[in-house]
């Protein structure tokens, strides 16, 4: 404890607070991860089949999507925090603390992964959906059974990377008044020049991200056949 103190001197005193905002980081995580992997897997999907030459072509379909994909995927990020302010303070009421940073994780983080779930899928046999097809499976068959079943690798690993990403943007939100160890880092490492403060931030994000990829390779490793 007494090299502890010696080495993180502010951090020391300030445990309470670091405890709180990593909880805060795994609440924005948590939330805007459930709610961002279950949109961008239902666009993710309708891309790979409503393209062309997909089991539900569509053009217009996956024009408007790619499109609007494409449209949030070039504002970086921190713009978009600002940019969607009016709209979060519309649908949760405030734009600051850890509910104000939810809205804009997942519109930063939905493009992200449906291109990702995108290329998962894209990477399955052709031959495979011509057999399901061959048989007289429907779409919705073809998709549980065939693209999503014969995937689950190439889409944990989607999982993961997006995760890892939005370790990242979780922390980018404490610019802004976002919560979490990102504004920890910001308020006392940066604005008060107490280095051992970011320092700490830094080794706990790395320690994060560390646990959901190792998490991600060993669930890869279990689903590959």
């Amino acid at each position: 404890m007494e090299f502890i103190s010696k080495l993180f001197p502010n951090v020391v005193h300030k445990v309470p607070e670091l405890f709180e905002s990593f909880q805060q980081t795994l609440f924005m995580m948590g939330v805007s991860g459930t709610i961002s992997f279950s949109i961008g897997m239902i666009f993710g999907i309708t891309l790979i089949v409503t393209k062309k030459g997909g089991i539900l072509e569509n053009a217009v379909i996956y024009n408007i999507l790619d499109k609007i994909i494409n449209l949030f995927r070039s504002i970086p990020f921190v713009i978009l925090l600002a940019a969607l302010i009016p709209v979060t303070r519309f649908v949760v009421g405030t734009a600051i603390g850890t509910k104000g940073a939810i809205l804009p994780l997942v519109f930063g983080t939905v493009p992200f992964f449906s291109r990702q779930v995108e290329s998962a899928l894209a990477e399955l046999d052709s031959g495979l959906i011509e057999a399901a097809q061959s048989m007289g499976n429907n779409p919705v068959e073809i998709i549980f059974r065939v693209y999503l079943k014969e995937s689950i690798p190439s889409i944990v690993r989607a999982v993961t990377i997006t995760s890892v990403s939005l370790v990242g943007l979780t922390a980018m939100a404490g610019a802004v008044g976002g919560g979490g160890l990102g504004d920890f880092a910001i308020r006392y490492g940066h604005q008060r020049n107490q280095v051992d403060v970011t320092f700490a931030t830094v080794i706990i994000l790395l320690i994060v991200v560390n646990l959901i990829q190792g998490l991600g390779n060993y669930i890869i490793k279990k689903a590959s056949h």
